[in-house]
């Protein structure tokens, strides 16, 4: 998931975000904001990747990177709200702005579908905050007329392809790679749905 995402966030300068900013509270009481990121959000999305476990960055990135290169940092921090989404979760209060949830989509060149990828910080996971960030993406890009989100995920991550098999996406094995499934998901019904 992350080659598409990373070589498809050169894009031209961002235009002005789709997401609105959106305030609410998780299982256990804390509260989060979720917006676009930005690119004065370097330092922050870098520590937010630091602060992953190996075995959390091993599932977001299918590598054990410690943390983003420079190159990749950029590209994750200025992107353009268009063709590659990215929205973060923030922690309201004064920590700001500590991140603790990443997620984005990346078109692909027919604008029909789009890859995406999500991770949440190991200390925010288990209290519906990917659920959350899923349905965030797949409003914008059924707003963006995205007709399929997909994502490829290792076959270990059982809480993402728990998450994803209770929000209705197909998974199938990878063909030629069994430590990947692929998950597809249709953002129109996603959307459609609560939270």
């Amino acid at each position: 998931m992350g080659n598409l995402l990373s070589a498809a966030a050169r894009l031209p300068q961002r235009l002005r975000p789709l997401a609105l900013q959106d305030r609410f509270h998780l299982a256990d009481g804390r509260q989060v904001l979720l917006r676009p990121i930005e690119p004065q959000d370097a330092e922050a999305e870098q520590a937010f990747v630091r602060r992953l476990s190996l075995a959390s960055r091993q599932r977001r990135f299918h590598i054990g990177i410690r943390e983003l290169a420079p190159q990749m940092l950029r590209e994750f921090t200025e992107v353009d709200q268009r063709r590659h989404v990215a929205i973060v979760a923030q922690v309201c209060g004064p920590h700001a702005p500590l991140l603790v949830a990443d997620a984005r989509y990346v078109r692909n060149d027919d604008d029909a579908d789009a890859e995406f990828a999500i991770a949440v910080a190991d200390d925010w996971q288990g209290q519906g905050l990917g659920t959350r960030l899923l349905h965030r993406l797949a409003r914008l890009a059924c707003h963006a007329g995205v007709h399929r989100l997909y994502g490829e995920v290792l076959h270990g991550n059982e809480p993402m392809i728990a998450m994803l098999r209770r929000e209705g996406a197909r998974l199938a094995t990878l063909p030629g790679d069994a430590r990947l499934v692929l998950a597809t998901i249709d953002p129109a019904l996603l959307a459609a749905s609560t939270p």
